[in-house]
C-alpha cells in the first residue's frame, strides 16, 4: 500500500501522475509521522493507487482522482514552503476544498494553500489562521466591509476570528479601542440568585470573551488596557445611548438580542469604526415568543451596501469532529420533524418531541 518500490503500469482508462518532493523538505513533513498524512490521502482517494519510493510519489488510477491527488500534493508543498506544518486536519480540509472546487460547489478561486497560510495574528508563539474556505471569506469580509455578520453553528470560529481581527486592528493602529459585548440572557439557567455584585453576576456571560483575549494578548497587559479603556468588555445594555467612534466592536451571541436591541446596537456605529456581529440562529435562548434580532436583521439588511453576511456551516467546525456531526444530526432531526433544536418552534420542551 505505502512505501512500495514501484507503481503498477496504468491500465486502459487509467492515468498516472508522479510528484518529486524537493530535497529540502524531509519526507516525514509530507507523509506525516508513521505515514499518518499518507493514510488520510489514501482513504480519501480509494480509486487511486499511491506509491512512495524515496522522495518520489506516484499515483495510478481513475484520471479525476489522480489529477486531484497531484493537485493536493502541489498545495501541500506550497503550505510547507511557508514553514507551516501539515496536519491530518489540514490535509482533510484541503481535500474537501479541492472536491468542492471539482464539483462546482466552490464558487471562488481560493486554493487550499491560500486559505491555510493566511496569517491573521501571531501571539505568544502561535499563529491564528482561518482553517476553512468560509472562514477565509469571513475574515476577508471583515477587511472589506464596515458591518459583518458571522452566522453559523458552534465551533466555527465566528467569535475567535473576529477577536483576532480586532486585536490585529488595534495593534496596527487602525482603531484606538476594542469593544466586546454580549446580551445577558440565561441559557435555560437563572443567575439572579447567584451571590455577588452585578458585575460578578454578569461575568459568566462575558467569560468566553476574556478567555479569547488571553489567547491573543499578554495576560498581564489586559488589565492595563481595560483600565485605560482601550479594551472594554460589557453587556449589551451598556451600549445604549452611546456613539462608538474609532473602535472595533464585536457583538457576540447576537441570536439572543431582540429586534429592538439589534437596531439599538447597529445605530451605535460611529466614524472610523467597524462592527462584527456573531451568532448561531439555531441556539436562541430568548423567552418563548420573543423574536431573535439576528434572524430578523437578515431580512432587513441583506443587500445593503457595506453590510456583509458570512454564513458558516457544520463543514467549518474546527472543534472536535463530533461537534460537526452533532450539528448535522440536529439539522436533520429538525428538518424531518419540523422542530427547532429538537423541540416545537412554538415552545420548548413539549413532550414527545425531544431529540434522542
Amino acid at each position: 500500500m505505502t512505501q512500495t518500490p514501484t507503481a503498477h503500469t496504468p491500465a486502459q482508462g487509467e492515468a498516472r501522475a508522479q510528484f518529486t518532493v524537493p530535497a529540502q523538505h524531509p519526507m516525514v513533513t509530507v507523509l506525516g509521522s508513521g505515514d499518518s498524512l499518507l493514510r488520510v490521502i489514501e482513504t480519501a482517494f480509494p480509486a487511486a493507487d499511491i506509491h512512495v519510493r524515496g522522495n518520489e510519489i506516484s499515483a495510478v488510477g481513475d484520471p479525476r482522482e489522480v489529477a486531484m491527488v497531484q493537485r493536493l500534493f502541489d498545495e501541500m508543498m506550497l503550505v510547507l514552503r511557508t514553514g507551516q506544518p501539515m496536519t491530518e486536519d489540514a490535509v482533510e480540509r484541503s481535500i474537501a476544498m479541492l472536491r468542492a472546487s471539482e464539483n462546482g460547489t466552490n464558487d471562488g478561486q481560493e486554493t487550499p494553500a491560500e486559505v491555510l497560510t493566511q496569517n491573521i495574528l501571531s501571539s505568544r508563539g502561535r499563529t491564528i489562521r482561518p482553517k476553512t474556505l468560509n472562514q477565509k471569506r469571513y475574515v476577508d469580509a471583515i477587511d472589506k466591509h464596515t458591518i459583518v455578520f458571522g452566522i453559523g453553528p458552534a465551533g466555527t470560529g465566528k467569535t475567535y476570528l473576529a477577536m483576532a481581527k480586532a486585536v490585529q486592528a488595534l495593534q496596527s493602529k487602525q482603531v484606538n479601542r476594542i469593544i466586546l459585548t454580549r446580551p445577558a440572557v440565561e441559557a435555560g439557567e437563572r443567575l439572579g440568585f447567584l451571590p455577588g455584585t452585578l458585575y460578578e453576576k454578569i461575568d459568566p456571560y462575558l467569560r468566553p470573551l476574556y478567555d479569547a483575549l488571553h489567547d491573543m494578548l499578554d495576560p498581564d497587559s489586559i488589565p492595563k488596557l481595560m483600565a485605560a479603556g482601550t479594551i472594554e468588555v460589557a453587556p449589551l445594555a451598556y451600549m445604549r445611548g452611546r456613539t462608538l467612534n474609532d473602535a472595533f466592536i464585536i457583538l457576540d451571541e447576537a441570536q439572543n438580542t431582540s429586534p429592538e436591541q439589534m437596531k439599538m446596537f447597529l445605530t451605535r456605529l460611529g466614524f472610523d469604526s467597524k462592527i462584527v456581529i456573531t451568532g448561531d440562529v439555531t441556539q436562541v435562548d430568548l423567552p418563548s415568543g420573543t423574536k431573535s434580532g439576528l434572524r430578523q436583521v437578515q431580512d432587513i439588511l441583506e443587500g445593503v451596501e457595506d453590510v456583509h453576511f458570512s454564513r458558516l456551516s457544520s463543514q467549518d467546525v474546527v472543534r472536535h469532529k463530533l461537534v460537526g456531526r452533532i450539528v448535522d444530526a440536529y439539522e436533520k432531526y429538525d428538518d424531518t420533524h419540523g422542530t427547532e433544536n429538537g423541540t416545537h418552534k412554538g415552545g420548548r420542551g413539549k413532550s414527545g418531541h425531544k431529540g434522542k
